[in-house]
Parts: C-alpha cells; structure tokens; sequence
C-alpha cells in the first residue's frame, strides 16, 4: 500500500472542530498526518484534539484577525514541523431574503468567508514558496457557482473563493505550490439546518468531502466538485439558455431551498453565527 503524501506532514484546517473541517482531520490523521485544528470555539478545537489523541493539537483562531491566523500557524508549525496542506474551511451560511438580512452579518460573513481564506493564503505562503512545496486548499461551495436566492452573500463569497483560488493557480504557478478549490454540494452539516435540499440529488456528508479533500492531496487538480456529477451539470448550465435554466432548478428546487426554511429547525445555527 502506498504511502499517502500527508504521512507525517502538518496540515492545518481552520473552522476544524464540526462538520467539514472535523471529518477532514478524522481522516487525514487516519492518513498519518499531523493536524493542527483552528476553531474560533477554542474549547471546542482542544475537546476535538484531545479526542484525536497526539497526531491532532487545537488552537483558538479567528480568520478575521491577522494576528489570531499568525499565531495559530506560528503555534502549529512550532509543535508539528514546517507546514505542508492548509485548508481553509471556516465558513458561515446565513441564509434568506437579501434585503432582510442585517447588514451586520452580511459583513461578518465576508469577513469569515473571503477576508480569512485570503488572511491564510497570505501568511502560508511565502513558507510555501520559500520550501518549494505545500498545497493551499479552499472549500467554497456550489453555490458560488449558481444562482441560490436567498444566499446572495454566501454565494457571492463561495464565488470569490473559487476565483481567487483559479487566480493563485497561476500566479503562483512554476512555486511548487498547489492549489485546489473544493466544492461541495448540500452537505450535512448545521449548516443547512432547516432547509430541504435539491431534488434529484443526494445530500452528501462531511466524510465525503474529506475524502475528496485527500484525493485533491494526493492527486493535486485545481477544482473538486462534490459528489462529482454536480461539477459536470453546473458545466453544462451555461449552455443553456437562460428561460430553461430557470425553469430546471425551480423544479429542483434549488430557487426555493435558501428561502423557504424552517426556521425553528435553524435557530441554533443562526444563534451561533450571530444571525439572531
């Protein structure tokens, strides 16, 4: 069996302590790598690690904050080694209509979304260069790459994420870095807690993006779509015309997902994210 590239390397992971970010240490860890998990809930980031056991170590972060991502990559690479995969995973999803939602957490959300992806890219990458190796990873979502009412500002987020993750891809280009933007479909996180998803397609869980994280590791290609037959319907939208386009995804569903949500079912996560 071969040995996976992650084998005794760092791999840091903001947003690591639920969902996404904590299905990926699970399995990278199982991979034999070295996780430094970044969580803005600190106590949830230590609990998480703790269970992991030596090959995971938490820290507090905060994306938004500079000094927070210097001392939690300084911290990690100070405890596991030179820093090999970053995957830029924080994220929140306020959800519904564009002109009911405070102005507040519009811009915490471009805050957590896009200031911090570019917050890490910044700080890991001249270590990255410098070594002429590393791999930046940034989960975006589907939803950056069609149109979702009612998720205007997370779409719009998820679009620059996928952007500036293409841009990086060849600006950086001949350094030894890699890049890969992540895509994921309605995943089953708390994230999409009171919505319905999208008829005709599975909702997919968090494993299944760490397992498409790994392969992206071992097999470097700049976009990853999951599952990957979204990859191939959102490729072939544009060709479409519009009117029809339309007419598809309100049968799917996906006109109506972000908009009509139960939003009792939901009330824990917008509490959490600071939407209530």
């Amino acid at each position: 069996m071969s040995t996976h590239p992650v084998q005794g390397s760092l791999v840091a992971i903001t947003g690591g302590a639920r969902g996404i970010g904590l299905a990926t240490a699970q399995y990278l860890i199982r991979l034999g790598a070295r996780v430094a998990i970044g969580d803005i809930d600190k106590d949830a980031a230590f609990g998480v690690s703790e269970a992991l056991g030596g090959h995971a170590h938490g820290f507090a972060l905060d994306v938004t904050d500079r000094d927070s991502f210097t001392n939690f990559l300084q911290q990690a690479q100070d405890t596991f080694g030179p820093l090999s995969v970053l995957i830029n995973n924080a994220g929140i999803m306020p959800i519904g209509p564009f002109l009911g939602q405070r102005v507040d957490i519009q811009d915490r959300a471009v805050d957590i979304n896009l200031h911090g992806v570019l917050n890490g890219m910044r700080l890991a990458l001249p270590g990255m260069i410098e070594r002429q190796r590393g791999h930046i990873i940034n989960v975006a979502s589907t939803a950056g790459k069609a149109p979702v009412p009612g998720g205007l500002v997370y779409g719009a987020t998820k679009a620059a994420v996928a952007s500036l993750t293409e841009t990086a891809r060849v600006e950086f280009g001949g350094t030894g870095v890699e890049f890969t933007c992540v895509l994921p479909s309605f995943t089953n996180t708390e994230l999409i807690a009171g919505t319905k998803g999208l008829k005709g397609f599975r909702t997919i869980e968090p494993e299944d993006v760490a397992h498409a994280i790994g392969d992206a590791i071992r097999k470097p290609e700049p976009e990853k779509y999951v599952p990957a037959i979204v990859g191939t319907t959102l490729a072939v939208q544009p060709l479409i015309p519009r009117s029809a386009r339309d007419r598809i995804n309100r049968a799917l569903g996906g006109y109506d997902t972000f908009l009509d949500v139960d939003q009792a079912a939901r009330h824990g996560y917008d509490e959490r994210i600071g939407g209530n």
